[in-house]
């Protein structure tokens, strides 16, 4: 098992636990200090979703940088229950750890409630589609989408790639509606 540090906020330096998972590529902090940079440092009153969260690393930067209300959805019971016990271990209250496929629980969620959605699907699985497709109606006006894939993407229609990025094989992009103004 390796180990991530928070790089910004309340928690700055705080470890988290990477278990040895197939499939688990957590965000490295070159690309996590780029993204808060673009969205600035400080998410106070944001609701922000961590899809196919992982380690974590991304939805724990935002609560680290005051976002109000962070839910990260995993579908491996072990690697959810590891997020929990960071959760406890931070006294992290603005989080909320659902152990679910992260499709399924973004089609099923109520729409308009994030201002951030946070999706870095397993690159093997080829669910960046999909999973833009379920995250665009969870959007509230003037809500932001950030993607991680291996290869640059196509924004859905009404959407433009506000800010991206290469990192290595790492392809990430900050997508915003092309009526709303950039932050």
């Amino acid at each position: 098992m390796g180990e991530i540090r928070i790089i910004g906020g309340q928690w700055k330096r705080s470890k988290l636990p990477v278990p040895d998972a197939p499939g688990l590529r957590p965000t490295s902090d070159r690309v996590r200090e780029t993204l808060f940079n673009w969205l600035g440092q400080t998410l106070t009153g944001w609701c922000v979703l961590d899809a196919f969260a992982g380690s974590g690393a991304l939805g724990f930067e935002a609560a680290s940088r005051d976002a109000a209300e962070v839910v990260l959805v995993e579908r491996d019971a072990k690697l959810a229950a590891g997020l929990r016990a960071s959760v406890q271990r931070l006294k992290a209250t603005t989080m909320k750890v659902h152990a679910a496929d992260a499709l399924a629980w973004m089609r099923a969620a109520p729409r308009g409630g994030f201002d951030l959605v946070l999706l870095d699907p397993p690159f093997a699985a080829d669910l960046f589609d999909a999973a833009l497709a379920a995250a665009l109606p969870l959007l509230a006006e003037g809500g932001l989408i950030y993607v991680e894939a291996p290869h640059s993407i196509t924004p859905p229609a009404g959407f433009t790639v506000w800010r991206q990025g290469r990192a290595g094989a790492v392809h990430y992009h900050l997508l915003r509606r092309e009526d709303n103004p950039a932050p």
